[in-house]
């Protein structure tokens, strides 16, 4: 599977001026792109004003998707605000080339921002299936928990879309190297960069990490669409060779 990633900074709590830029760069990107990956919030920036940019599932931002991937004959995925039912979701949408959707609700809500404060948060692990690919889909601060992630379900990729700030960017490349590792899987995380409204600043590090660690997109801070490969066969030729997730264990998460 061939994907890029969008690294890139984002309008304030201006979802036009987001969907216009994010289109212009995804028009640059190769035709034989299967999944193009944007950051969390992408068409407002990590904001916990929900109610200044919150959409439908039939709103302007979902409709835009599905006409660019249909164009562009490629999956898309990101997140954005999504208000439903008088909630609010960081929401992580999977947009097919054929207009279907599947989504996921970010589950582990940054309290230390107050995300927790006017975000409903959510309750299902969700795997996509694409072109033969289980993929899992994860939101940012989900990355620290790495027993709701943990492959039970014998998924082949992880992705992670996040604004991850520059002061603890560390814990984010170690991380995504730890997630990839101990679940063997290609694990994807896609971060933004520059500043937004509240004064964080935010380096990118977006990047690739094969099922044993392995970069295949080295973190850099600039503005940039990365792409690269994935090989399903060779990972599971791995896994079937060395076995480490057949020792695995096996548990229950109760709220």
């Amino acid at each position: 599977m061939k994907i890029a990633l969008i690294q890139s900074s984002l309008y304030w709590e201006n979802p036009k001026q987001n969907r216009d830029y994010f289109e212009e760069k995804i028009n640059t990107i190769n035709d034989d792109i299967d999944l193009i990956v944007l950051p969390e919030m992408f068409t407002s920036g990590f904001t916990m004003n929900p109610e200044n940019v919150a959409e439908t599932m039939q709103g302007e931002t979902v409709s835009w998707l599905k006409v660019l991937a249909k164009a562009k004959n490629s999956a898309i995925t990101g997140s954005l605000v999504i208000k439903e039912n008088s909630n609010f979701y960081n929401r992580m949408v999977f947009v097919f080339p054929s207009g279907e959707i599947q989504f996921y609700d970010k589950k582990h809500l940054f309290t230390l921002a107050g995300e927790d404060k006017v975000y409903t948060s959510g309750t299902q692990k969700i795997i996509v299936d694409y072109l033969g690919w289980e993929i899992c889909l994860q939101v940012c601060y989900d990355l620290r928990f790495p027993v709701f992630s943990r492959n039970s379900e014998d998924y082949d990729l992880l992705i992670y879309v996040a604004s991850w700030p520059k002061i603890r960017i560390n814990a984010w490349d170690a991380l995504l190297k730890a997630r990839a590792i101990e679940n063997m899987c290609y694990t994807i995380g896609v971060n933004r960069i520059g500043e937004d409204n509240n004064g964080y600043q935010y380096t990118g590090h977006s990047q690739v990490v094969d099922f044993l660690g392995n970069s295949m997109v080295e973190p850099a801070e600039s503005e940039s669409i990365f792409y690269a490969e994935l090989n399903k066969e060779k990972m599971m030729l791995t896994r079937q060779k060395l076995g480490f997730l057949n020792d695995r264990d096996a548990f229950e998460i109760k709220e």
